[in-house]
């Protein structure tokens, strides 16, 4: 089930929304809350997108269930440390007394407390002690985004034994979907029809409805290209241009030059995004910035070159500091511009004012790309904006067109994930002080790496011809208002689109001295506006971007985009077009 229904929504969007506190629910919220009431399950799962309430909805029902005397005590358990005392602090604000410091030596907490949060990882250590407490009294178990209970199977057996004689459990996430076979603890699934088991929820609440209902903001992606160049440990340089199609090899060390804070990529990403912030200041006076770093060193280089960019420091949060929590919360509270992080904030972390992100990792699972995304999405009043800086790779670019895509956790069909080194999910969840590589030899040294600005894209579709660093080109999007709706957001980006294409076309037909676009250039702009098409086409029909490909090459002939000469390309940009004249109809 999915709403939308803008109309039943509070007027009131806080100008700071705190968490937990708001004083009448959402329309999803109450239509959840309803649900809730009505089914009278021991199990619950609420799917709803990260930024549309899911922790103020979570405590309305625990309040309802302690207040009718259904449950007499409350179990939160979350990923995090972190979360633990952010979930504490919420509950608190609605006169639910939660421990979040209980530790498993302790067995128990003081009288004061009606319940106690904890981590995943702390039940896994020590399940019994869970299950006696659990048993003691009627307990409400809520999950904090309970796909991390299937993060291995001796936690989803932890969790089972522990929580089983709960009298109610209450399942959040924002992203139920997983690319592996554990299955999730008190999560229902059925046969999908292809071989597999598809995860059920009984409340669903997507990014598109959220987004049309004012709940979350839209985001706008700005994707970045450039040329790379680094030297292999046998000594040899190799030259690649992001944006262009490369091998997996290629790609991956392309895109790990563009990362390397030594190279000048990622400073004019920075530079580009800081511009960015400066603009969405204009409407969004505290709004702030997070560069989403891959490792420790990274994070702290990337925080020296803000310093140098604005003449401020950045807070910087590292995994496994002690003081994350109150790095987090005051930076939260203030109006500093911008925090720079590893993993500390991707998932669950509630700071509203965030409006613009670098994506400076090359971590790409769908999982961790919706997860770090979901931390710019959290509106507090109609009009406001996201903007999130990316390099401008497929993996990345079709994660980003598909914002609005709602997926399950399928278990028993198996799919290799289209991502590269998606090792590092798991590796940035642990605590990392040096980069990826150790020693005397590295892979790879990067010699040089610089940025232009490839593309937009929203909603689906792309926009615009690509630029330099600072041209107009970039101009045009980089100064596009902080505070637009959804609709004003496409308008524009039409509209500047149109007036690039044009004065691109003037240009052309006014000199001899414009040169022809030579072979590969020819090729990259074809491959590129297919691609663009294939997004558009996705979005309006929902059919996988491969789907889409394979289909084309049936109908046209030919092998693979990579490889497809001009000509062949040009029919498959016919034969889309033809479908989409042919839809219309």
């Amino acid at each position: 089930m999915s709403t939308s229904a803008a109309s039943h929504l509070s007027p009131s969007y806080p100008d700071r929304a705190a968490w937990g506190t708001a004083p009448k629910l959402r329309a999803w919220q109450q239509e959840a809350f309803d649900l809730y009431f009505a089914a009278e399950r021991r199990d619950f799962l609420t799917v709803a997108t990260p930024g549309a309430g899911k922790t103020t909805y979570a405590l309305r029902i625990a309040s309802e269930l302690l207040s009718r005397g259904i449950v007499r005590t409350v179990t939160i358990v979350t990923p995090t440390e972190h979360l633990k005392r952010q979930w504490a602090d919420a509950a608190g604000r609605v006169g639910i007394a939660i421990d979040p410091e209980f530790k498993n030596s302790q067995g128990t907490t003081s009288r004061d407390y009606v319940g106690v949060a904890v981590t995943y990882a702390q039940v896994a250590m020590h399940p019994a002690l869970h299950r006696a407490r659990t048993e003691g009294r009627r307990t409400l178990v809520i999950f904090d985004e309970i796909h991390h209970a299937g993060d291995a199977k001796s936690w989803g057996d932890a969790v089972r034994e522990a929580f089983e004689p709960a009298t109610r459990r209450l399942g959040l996430t924002g992203t139920p979907f997983r690319s592996d076979d554990n299955p999730i603890p008190f999560v229902g699934y059925v046969e999908d029809g292809d071989g597999g088991l598809r995860s059920v929820s009984d409340y669903s609440y997507g990014y598109g409805p959220a987004l049309a209902d004012g709940v979350v903001r839209p985001v706008i992606f700005l994707a970045y290209a450039g040329e790379m160049k680094w030297r292999t440990r046998a000594g040899d340089e190799i030259t690649a241009t992001l944006g262009t199609p490369l091998t997996k090899d290629q790609l991956s060390q392309a895109w790990r030059a563009a990362l390397d804070p030594k190279g000048d990529w990622i400073r004019q990403v920075l530079r580009a995004a800081d511009r960015r912030l400066t603009e969405v200041r204009r409407g969004v006076p505290d709004g702030g910035g997070l560069v989403i770093a891959t490792d420790h060193e990274t994070a702290r280089a990337y925080a020296r070159h803000i310093r140098t960019i604005t003449g401020e420091g950045a807070t910087v949060v590292l995994s496994d500091d002690p003081d994350a929590s109150k790095k987090i919360k005051g930076f939260a509270a203030s109006e500093e511009r911008w925090l720079v992080a590893v993993r500390m904030v991707s998932e669950g972390v509630d700071i509203p004012r965030l409006c613009v992100g670098v994506y400076a990792t090359s971590v790409s699972t769908p999982l961790f790309f919706a997860q770090a995304v979901g931390r710019f999405v959290r509106a507090r009043k109609r009009g406001e904006t996201a903007s999130v800086f990316v390099p401008s790779v497929p993996t990345l670019m079709g994660l980003a067109g598909e914002m609005e895509a709602e997926r399950d956790h399928v278990l028993g069909r198996r799919q290799a994930e289209d991502g590269l080194d998606d090792d590092l999910l798991k590796e940035a969840r642990q605590k990392k002080d040096n980069p990826d590589v150790l020693g005397d030899e590295l892979p790879f040294e990067t010699v040089e790496a610089s940025a232009t600005f490839d593309r937009v894209l929203f909603d689906g579709g792309e926009f615009g011809t690509g630029g330099d660093v600072g041209s107009p080109e970039e101009e045009d999007f980089i100064g596009l208002p902080g505070l637009l709706e959804p609709d004003q957001v496409a308008t524009l980006l039409r509209k500047r689109q149109s007036e690039q294409q044009a004065a691109k076309r003037k240009l052309a037909g006014t000199a001899d001295a414009v040169p022809e676009r030579s072979p590969h250039e020819e090729l990259a702009a074809l491959r590129k506006e297919l691609n663009g098409l294939v997004g558009a086409w996705n979005h309006r029909t929902g059919q996988p971007h491969g789907v889409i490909h394979a289909e084309l090459r049936r109908l046209c002939g030919g092998p693979p985009i990579a490889q497809a000469t001009a000509d062949q390309i040009r029919d498959r940009i016919a034969q889309i077009r033809k479908w989409a004249t042919q839809r219309s109809r």
